[in-house]
């Protein structure tokens, strides 16, 4: 596995922790279509959410904060993501909404983990 996928799973599972340690059900992992990924599909219980989450992990802040990621032209492609997950799934919310949660890595010390609700 490359160094990059090693970084994003490794951001993945901080991210699914984290989202289930706040009490989210993770309903689907690195879900699939011809279109892309939705990285984790989670209910949000306190808020009868369903919430795509885009996970972005960095290594440093170089290229700026893993969050600064996710523009437009992504948020675009989640949304097409989400509509077609949705149809393909009988769950049911009263919203659904797209989080990003920023997973910034710091060798030898825990990362950092930022959780951004309804960001599109």
């Amino acid at each position: 596995m490359a160094a990059k996928d090693e970084l994003g799973a490794l951001g993945e599972g901080i991210a699914v922790a984290m989202l289930e340690s706040d009490g989210y059900e993770i309903l689907d992992r690195n879900w699939r279509c011809r279109e892309g990924e939705i990285d984790v599909v989670a209910r949000d219980p306190r808020a009868d959410a369903i919430a795509f989450v885009e996970v972005k992990t960095r290594s440093g802040t170089g290229f700026g904060h893993p969050a600064e990621a996710v523009h437009a032209t992504k948020l675009a492609r989640l949304r097409r993501l989400a509509a077609r997950w949705l149809a393909e799934h009988p769950v049911r919310a009263a919203q659904v909404r797209i989080d990003v949660v920023a997973v910034l890595r710091r060798p030898g010390r825990p990362a950092l983990v930022q959780h951004l609700r309804a960001v599109g």
